[in-house]
């Protein structure tokens, strides 16, 4: 009989802090409110749809930003005395992660505005907007900390306040981490996936914060390009960013959805064995989600039988999509082919 070495208290809350714990569970589970249309992951400039449309989350995205904000400004000061270009990197990227949420709110304002004869849908898509806006601010603050790497990799500057400049780093370890404990927490609170998930994300970020230590240290020994390669190092994730997000809004801006969405509309349509899809379409509009669908029903079905089956379709998609705001359900004849 093998003996089973029991996982230590230690390794297990080192694998929940990097979010393989057991914790999560509850939060990807596989209830009704659980599917891809709410959990379908974040990227930076993409609020995820359950964060968007809750009080607590919106809540969450508002503090996050304040808590970055203070941890960007307390960096900026030893930026100016210390002159290092990795925490002048690592300082940009904590400003770009909380500048995302000034232009997402302003677009969630515009959001809310009711349809109008000219727009027809409202004003969703300026959330696609407020992503190319961010993008192309991260990607502005990505080319001028990667200049200024490569600058001093070129001429180099004697970096100061190194005692400072380590503490700047763990200050922007902290921030991060608040953040992601923050996040995490009230993710947990509202079961969501992608909330949770953001916090994790944080976390990472924290992680690079702490490389301005390193470099910091690499200086104090002697080494005095440590500075710039660590900057570098943080401008190449900056870039990495820029490059999932920009993927992130443009699919979403050409009517991309991920793939799991149709997959939870055929889960749907699964509950309701007198409908079978042939055509099903959908598309984001802002953190809305739009779904377009056609079932083969009987034509010998009465108009009244046929109604209670769409109706019964779009009561099982709106129970297993949260993020969905309208359901067009048409009718096709029972020999169409169905879609891929």
């Amino acid at each position: 009989m093998s003996r089973q070495i029991p996982v230590s208290r230690l390794g297990a809350h080192i694998l929940d802090w990097f979010g393989f714990g057991s914790r999560d569970h509850a939060a990807h589970g596989h209830g009704h409110h659980d599917h891809a249309s709410g959990s379908h992951g974040h990227t930076h400039g993409v609020i995820d749809a359950t964060i968007a449309t809750t009080d607590r989350g919106i809540w969450a995205i508002k503090w996050s930003f304040v808590i970055l904000a203070i941890t960007a400004a307390l960096q900026m000061v030893v930026v100016a005395l210390s002159g290092s270009v990795a925490l002048l990197a690592d300082t940009i990227h904590n400003i770009g992660d909380a500048t995302t949420a000034i232009p997402l709110w302003i677009a969630f304002m515009l959001a809310r505005r009711k349809p109008s004869p000219t727009f027809t849908y409202g004003l969703g898509r300026v959330e696609d907007l407020a992503g190319i806006i961010i993008v192309g601010i991260i990607l502005f603050s990505a080319i001028v900390a990667g200049y200024q790497a490569i600058d001093r990799l070129i001429n180099p500057r004697v970096v100061t306040h190194l005692g400072w400049l380590a503490a700047a780093g763990v200050v922007g370890f902290l921030g991060n981490e608040a953040v992601a404990v923050f996040r995490i927490r009230v993710g947990r609170e509202i079961n969501s996936a992608a909330l949770i998930a953001d916090g994790y994300h944080a976390r990472t970020d924290g992680l690079t914060s702490l490389a301005v230590v390193i470099g910091a240290l690499g200086v104090w020994l002697g080494f005095a390009l440590a500075d710039p390669i660590v900057g570098l190092l943080i401008t190449l994730a900056i870039f990495g960013i820029v490059w999932q997000s920009a993927r992130s809004v443009l699919t979403r801006m050409l009517d991309g959805v991920e793939p799991d969405v149709i997959g939870d509309i055929h889960h749907a349509a699964a509950h309701v064995p007198a409908a079978r899809i042939v055509d099903a379409k959908a598309r984001w509009i802002g953190h809305s989600l739009h779904a377009d669908i056609a079932i083969a029903v009987e034509e010998s079905l009465p108009v009244c039988e046929a109604k209670k089956i769409t109706a019964a379709l779009e009561h099982e998609l709106f129970e297993h999509m949260p993020a969905l705001a309208a359901a067009n359900i048409r009718l096709a004849s029972a020999d169409a082919d169905p879609s891929p």
